[in-house]
């Protein structure tokens, strides 16, 4: 199946944060993206975007069995 993209609007909706929020992820390199297009549009992979979750819930594991304490949003 090929790849499919997703806008930096998407992502901010599927990861319930801001346009702004994955912007800042894009520019730190935390997740990766790329311009597409002649108005140089940013697309992440749905892959990559499985990626960057994946990596969070490693994180957050780590940090749980670690003894860190659980902080609510």
């Amino acid at each position: 199946m090929p790849q499919q993209y997703l806008s930096l609007a998407d992502v901010a909706e599927i990861l319930g944060v801001s346009v702004g929020q994955v912007r800042s992820m894009v520019t730190t390199g935390e997740l990766e993206a790329f311009q597409l297009g002649g108005r140089k549009i940013w697309r992440v992979g749905v892959e990559d975007l499985d990626a960057y979750v994946d990596r969070q819930k490693a994180r957050t594991r780590e940090r749980i069995a670690s003894g860190a304490s659980f902080e609510e949003e």
